[in-house]
């Protein structure tokens, strides 16, 4: 018990040493294509969640607060933390306009932990729908 007792002791110190914090990295200007994602079916994989399939879910889970990311036209995500000047992410009028569309933007990108933040500075180029995934898997998520 004693030697529990020293070891937990030992790990609480290693823990509490001043271990530096990581810091988000430096933002880095890029431009990403890729299609306006809903980021909790798309993670989850709760349901198909791309293109015209999801498009109406889509727009719902963003008028919510889910956050929304740009799927790359590699198979990054990136999640968006901010569109052009508008003052939050949550229930964002430009990104529902957006949602499901394929579109370049250019931003700041910001890594962390594994995960892609980007700070959108202008949409460069907005193609539209052009995923109509509806043909083949029906209209999600309820069918219509």
């Amino acid at each position: 018990m004693h030697t529990i007792m020293r070891l937990m002791a030992a790990a609480a110190l290693i823990v509490g040493a001043g271990l530096p914090a990581r810091a988000a990295s430096a933002p880095e200007r890029v431009q990403i294509t890729g299609e306006i994602i809903d980021t909790w079916c798309h993670v989850t994989e709760i349901m198909y969640a791309v293109g015209t399939a999801h498009h109406k879910c889509a727009i719902w889970c963003a008028i919510g607060g889910i956050p929304v990311s740009i799927l790359g036209e590699d198979g990054t995500v990136y999640m968006v933390l901010k569109v052009e000047d508008d003052d939050t992410s949550v229930a964002n009028a430009k990104i529902v306009r957006i949602q499901t569309h394929k579109v370049t933007v250019d931003g700041d990108l910001y890594r962390r932990d594994g995960v892609n933040y980007l700070v959108v500075n202008a949409v460069a180029d907005d193609h539209g729908v052009v995923n109509l995934s509806h043909e083949e898997e029906g209209i999600q998520p309820f069918g219509e």
